[in-house]
């Protein structure tokens, strides 16, 4: 299956007008399998230690209902739930969104009614104050499954934009291109002020030279546009340090696979998964982020360690969440199993743990927080209470 992205069946988008089930409660999960297309439905009542899976989907209906293959993210919306989905059925494109009952977990159907150029998919989110959904680009289910592909990137041929479409209508809009050269437009954490029209997205590499990067998407008028608002520069190697796919190019690139955005939409979390590095950044001002904490632990050269763990650590700071407080940050080191044996070919020993973020900026490990998940790749964690990448917002209190 390779579990990845889940979520839970209710949010706080539940209390937006257009709800057909107000009264819904936060108590499923809905878990994708990435490579196998099929997915569950885990009930966590009663009692949230022992869940129980109460449906399973398989992937032929996911496929035959949906017109897509892969299921990633998903997203608890006011009408149902929403599913990104990266691929067709025979493992090319295009990726795309479709669409469940927020109660009997029945798969609707394509979400697009006009796609237009729009062929590549990872991940979507919305400002629901503005009838927007924003969607961005990974790759084919061909692309991925396999590692990263030097000829696919070199080429550019990973995504590198950004999809805006109306809410209402489910048609394209517009398409942003960030250039051929920022490869691998992943993550996107909108402002939670549904009065806001703006949000971040993660680039994983650039072909220029290796940095990662950070745009900011704004609403200028009646269109959107994009800038690039944080770069992250790759770190000098030997070349016995690296793995082979990283050896002819002497450093360690940043790799941004994640970043969060906590929920008064005050501080940016980048993970960098490669050089092992968590970055906090004030984001009060969209324009210009401003640098406020950074934790090293793990990285494919630096290996840093943990006050609870004995020895070097591997993986790096991978998929992050945030508390509704915004004061505790997760975080988890694998990333996608074909992925982690490219640039971790000794084998990711799983971790997972917790940092304390402090009111005005700053980050610490917790020393009592490490999980050892020893041969168990973690991937994505969820919060009981919901989190700052569950829920989106139909009213700014």
């Amino acid at each position: 299956d390779e579990l990845h992205h889940f979520g839970w069946n209710a949010c706080s988008a539940a209390l937006c007008p257009t709800m057909p089930h107000p009264h819904i409660e936060r108590r499923y999960l809905l878990i994708p399998g990435l490579r196998s297309s099929r997915m569950y439905v885990i009930d966590t009542r009663p009692d949230p230690r022992r869940p129980r899976l109460v449906k399973t989907i398989e992937p032929d209906e996911v496929m035959e209902k949906s017109g897509y293959s892969r299921p990633h993210p998903l997203h608890c919306g006011p009408d149902a739930i929403y599913v990104n989905a990266i691929g067709a059925p025979d493992g090319d494109g295009p990726g795309g969104i479709f669409v469940m009952d927020h109660k009997s977990f029945e798969i609707k159907g394509q979400w697009e009614k006009e796609r237009g150029p729009q062929h590549l998919a990872y991940d979507f989110w919305w400002h629901l104050g503005h009838d927007t959904m924003i969607t961005s680009e990974w790759g084919t289910p061909n692309m991925v499954e396999a590692g990263v592909n030097p000829e696919i990137l070199l080429a550019g041929g990973y995504g590198h934009q950004l999809h805006i479409w109306d809410l209402k209508t489910r048609r394209h809009q517009q398409a942003i291109d960030l250039g051929k050269e920022h490869q691998m437009v992943l993550e996107l954490r909108p402002a939670h002020d549904p009065n806001k029209a703006y949000g971040f997205v993660g680039v994983v590499t650039s072909l220029k030279d290796l940095s990662a990067s950070v745009f900011l998407w704004y609403r200028d008028g009646d269109t959107w546009e994009a800038r690039k608002v944080i770069e992250v520069p790759a770190e000098p190697a030997e070349t016995d340090q690296l793995p082979p796919a990283l050896q002819p190019f002497g450093a360690v690139p940043p790799l941004c696979t994640d970043i969060n955005l906590s929920v008064d939409d005050r501080f940016l979390y980048m993970s960098n998964w490669g050089t092992g590095e968590l970055r906090q950044y004030d984001v009060s001002d969209p324009f210009n982020p401003v640098l406020t904490g950074s934790v090293r632990i793990g990285g494919i050269v630096g290996r840093a360690g943990h006050p609870a763990a004995a020895g070097p650590l591997n993986g790096g700071p991978q998929m992050v969440e945030i508390s509704r407080d915004g004061r505790r940050v997760y975080l988890t080191n694998s990333l996608y199993a074909s992925w982690d044996a490219q640039f971790y070919p000794d084998g990711i020993r799983g971790w997972a743990v917790k940092l304390d973020a402090g009111e005005n900026g700053g980050l610490a490990l917790d020393p009592n927080f490490f999980v050892d998940f020893g041969e168990m790749r973690p991937h994505q964690v969820r919060l009981q209470g919901g989190d700052a990448s569950s829920d989106s917002f139909c009213y700014p209190d």
